[in-house]
This record gives C-alpha cells, structure tokens and sequence, in this order.
C-alpha cells in the first residue's frame, strides 16, 4: 500500500454534489492499493499512520502524532499512485490492485485505522467513482509511506 499524508486544517471529499466524507485539523490520507497488499498492510500502515509525529507541540516542534492531538482522518482511493510513467506519457496502471480485490482492503483499512485511532470514525470518498477533493494543507506538511519501501 502506497499513501500520501497530507496534514490538514480541513478536508472534505465530494462526489458530484454529495459530501461523502469531510474533516477537521487532521490528515487527508490518498491511498492505492497493489496487488500485493493485504490486509497486514494495512495493518502496519494504519498503526504508523496513527502515530506519526507530524502536528506540533507547544514549542513548534513536530513531536505529537493524531492519537495525541485527537485529530480527524480521511481516507480517499487512489489507484493511480501505483501508475508507472517510465515509458512513452501515457500513465500505465497495471501495478494497481483490480476493484474487486482493492476496495475491501480499502474499507478494511479504514476500519483499521479507525481502531488504531480509538474508535474514531474515519470518513472517505466512493471507491471507484469520480471524486472531487478539497483540502487545506497546513504547514504544508506532505508525506509518502509505503508499505514495501
């Protein structure tokens, strides 16, 4: 599994003029899924998720994570985080888990995380569908984690 962690002052995630999910002070996670991820993935990535330093403590240092500061979490698919580009400009997807194998492990890791965060609720997009994602970055503070690397 493949993530990019945004810290947010807010983020909400639309599809057509429906709000599937939104959030305040927390992290907008964009996660895909390959075909070989499984559920220890994420797993692994709910947990490092979860306590990943990243907000800042009093003194402006980035030493508290979302379990301390009981910040919110949304989670949106994005299959094309597995896209390889090397060759020619057009994208090539084939790294990407198919629907039928990706969206449980989407919406396990959701519930993963969601424990991994006390129970909080975490919100997310419509697996599969045209989504359209407004967020706020705040610090801006961006990172990459990937479960192979």
């Amino acid at each position: 599994m493949r993530a990019v962690v945004q810290r947010v002052s807010h983020a909400a995630v639309t599809v057509g003029e429906r709000t599937t999910g939104a959030i305040g002070q927390g992290v907008l996670i964009l996660l895909g899924i390959t075909h070989a991820d499984t559920t220890d993935d994420g797993e692994w990535l709910a947990q490092k998720i979860a306590k990943l330093r990243i907000f800042p403590d009093e003194g402006g240092n980035m030493n508290r994570s979302l379990l301390d500061t009981g910040g919110d979490a949304l989670v949106v698919s994005q299959f094309t985080l597995h896209a390889r580009v090397r060759k020619g400009t057009r994208p090539s997807f084939n790294d990407a888990a198919p629907p039928a194998q990706a969206e449980p492990l989407y919406e396990t890791f959701r519930a993963q995380l969601s424990a991994a965060l006390g129970g909080r609720p975490v919100p997310g997009g419509e697996f599969g569908a045209m989504m359209q994602v407004a967020l706020e970055n705040d610090g801006p503070v961006t990172l990459i984690v990937d479960t192979k690397a």
